[in-house]
């Protein structure tokens, strides 16, 4: 095999790894929410998160890839440490999925005419061709996800081919033939081999692509090749471990010693029981025969699948020895607030889920907002130290945790491609910002009632009176932004911007009969100020709800997402039935109780 066979094979190889990199990506692309939705519905079961594990690794073809999503969940406490091992058992069986679909370099020319088209030969050009369609010609971001899966299976299979002529020198090597000799003489050498090399691709379905194109020589045995296989599944947990190590978590570093775990004893089970069966003769019909593309993914499969239904009985075994492997120390304490446990970069591998995850975080946000909000209107009532320190404290962990949100978006946002999910990183950015201005506003609040009390001023009794039926608006108008963003629903977003316009009336009108009563003394020029100050938050603060609402009404609405005042201008005039009756009916609950007082 000279220089430029050499060459060839690398070539082949590298564009074989960017056709994989291409497809796995079109099919994340044209899946995303249902990954999600997979990996989020994972039950106590540990049969079902096989399943899991299984499936979404045949659609991102990448069980490392998997892990890393699955360790992102367990790190975000979506997960657990057994749910986290049964996905492990099912990503190593759904990354056997590639090596079936190569499977397909087996079909020769003597077959039916219909046959033809499924030869590499014919279907890789075909799929570029249908994947460049899609891409150019269709706007649907999903279906240009399938034309990038399309076209990346059309690519992988001409690196494969590029792989396979390259090689093809080598079934008249007696050089080659000897070095596979030695894999059936000494197992262990074909082990190491299989290992070093995957841990050098990266890729356990790469590598084994690269074998099964060396199939195409006929040199390969079953004898031969087993060794090798067993070391490239082994190989691929190395990455894994690296990457589950990253990191304080010690529930995702047990997942990496479970892997690892799955594979060692996959690999003892394995090579105890071939030579046993091969003694027995229970063998021979494989054993000295040349094993094909399609009798190496089928051995690759069998591995993966006996050792994940071996082990899942044990699923709880495995936990308590990854546990008593990566102990928890007793005096371990976390370093970050509690919603930035789903904060985790690992998830970028599916933007979707990352985004979901966020959602979450900031919808804990919100409601921590609307309690702090809820503390410094109570203090308007009846001023407490205890009361006002609690504030503050949770202001410092929604700022942040508002830092931590927006640095972790802006990297997200190197990682979308759809304008589905770009339109809900804006939304997330501008919450997590509206959020915590109504934290800051409840602070100030809370500042204006600590200097009401050190400088002997009291609010009238119908300051007093006003000021309830405002804050029982505004704590209405929170839980409706709050729970409308936590849901994503968009009708409960639609009563927000009424019960806004009815509260900047409110504010309006109780500025000008608090001028009123200065005017006749009936109320302190030092408590009127703080009055006013207090009117002001309040209003700024259902600004960022109707700030929140008209983003989530504008997530599936480029009209309402590219002119946000048009769009406000609009209902405000009257033109929108829905708008002009939920006002009517908001003006009658608040504003009308306050001009009879």
């Amino acid at each position: 095999m000279g220089i430029f066979s050499v060459i060839s094979l690398l070539g082949g190889l590298s564009i074989f790894l960017y056709g994989m990199d291409i497809m796995g990506d079109g099919l994340k692309s044209s899946s995303s929410k249902a990954l999600k939705s997979m990996l989020e519905k994972v039950t106590h079961s540990a049969v079902l998160g096989m399943l899991t594990g299984t499936l979404v690794t045949s659609v991102i073809q990448s069980s490392t890839a998997t892990i890393v999503l699955t360790v992102g969940l367990l790190s975000a406490g979506i997960l657990n440490l057994r749910q986290s091992i049964s996905i492990v058992m099912g990503a190593n069986i759904g990354t056997t999925v590639t090596a079936q679909i190569i499977r397909l370099m087996d079909i020769n020319s003597s077959g039916a005419a219909f046959i033809e088209i499924f030869k590499p030969s014919t279907l890789a050009p075909l799929a570029v061709l249908c994947g460049i369609i899609l891409l150019k010609f269709v706007k649907s971001q999903k279906t240009k996800g399938i034309g990038m899966m399309l076209m990346g299976f059309g690519i992988l299979f001409t690196g494969l081919m590029g792989m396979t002529e390259a090689v093809s020198p080598l079934s008249e090597s007696q050089a080659f033939t000897d070095v596979l000799q030695k894999f059936s003489d000494v197992p262990i050498l074909g082990i190491l081999t299989g290992l070093i090399t995957t841990f050098i691709v990266q890729s356990s379905s790469a590598v084994i692509g690269m074998v099964q194109a060396l199939s195409s020589t006929g040199a390969f045995t079953f004898q031969t090749v087993y060794p090798l296989i067993i070391g490239i599944n082994l190989g691929t947990c190395i990455t894994t471990a690296i990457v589950c190590s990253i990191g304080t978590d010690k529930d995702a570093k047990r997942t990496g010693i479970a892997h690892i775990l799955f594979n060692c004893i996959g690999t003892v089970l394995f090579m105890a029981a071939i030579p046993l069966l091969h003694h027995a003769g229970a063998l021979n019909f494989i054993w000295g025969k040349p094993m094909n593309s399609g009798g190496i993914a089928n051995f690759t499969t069998i591995f993966n699948l006996v050792t994940a239904v071996a082990l899942l009985p044990f699923t709880n075994q495995l936990v308590k020895l990854t546990t008593l492997i990566v102990k928890d120390s007793p005096d371990d304490t976390e370093d970050f607030y509690p919603e930035m446990r789903t904060l985790d970069e690992k998830l970028f591998i599916s933007p979707a889920l990352a985004l979901h995850q966020v959602n979450i975080a900031e919808a804990s946000m919100g409601r921590l907002a609307r309690k702090n909000f809820n503390r410094s209107i109570d203090q308007l009532v009846s001023y407490d130290p205890e009361r006002s320190a609690k504030i503050s404290s949770v202001e410092d962990r929604l700022d942040g945790f508002t830092d931590a949100a927006e640095n972790y978006l802006i990297k997200l946002s190197n990682h979308i491609d759809s304008t589905e999910d770009n339109n809900e990183l804006n939304l997330l950015l501008q919450a997590v910002t509206d959020f915590e201005r109504i934290g800051d506003y409840a602070t100030n609040i809370d500042d204006l009632s600590a200097r009401l009390v050190a400088d002997g001023h009291a609010f009238s009794e119908t300051a007093k009176r006003e000021l309830e039926i405002l804050s029982s608006a505004l704590t209405e108008i929170i839980d409706l932004t709050v729970e409308a963003f936590a849901n994503g629903d968009e009708a409960m977003a639609r009563r927000i911007e009424p019960l806004e316009e009815v509260i900047d009336e409110m504010v309006a009108t109780l500025k000008d009969r608090h001028i009123e009563r200065l005017k006749n003394g009936s109320c302190t020029i030092g408590a009127g100020l703080v009055f006013i100050e207090v009117l002001t938050h309040m209003g700024r603060a259902a600004d960022q709800c109707s700030s929140i609402a008209v983003f989530l009404l504008g997530r599936h609405n480029e009209e309402i997402l590219s002119n946000h005042h048009a769009y406000l201008h609009e209902l405000h005039k009257g033109n929108d039935a829905y708008y002009a009756s939920e006002f009517e009916a908001r003006r009658r609950e608040f504003l009308d109780p306050i001009e009879t007082l």
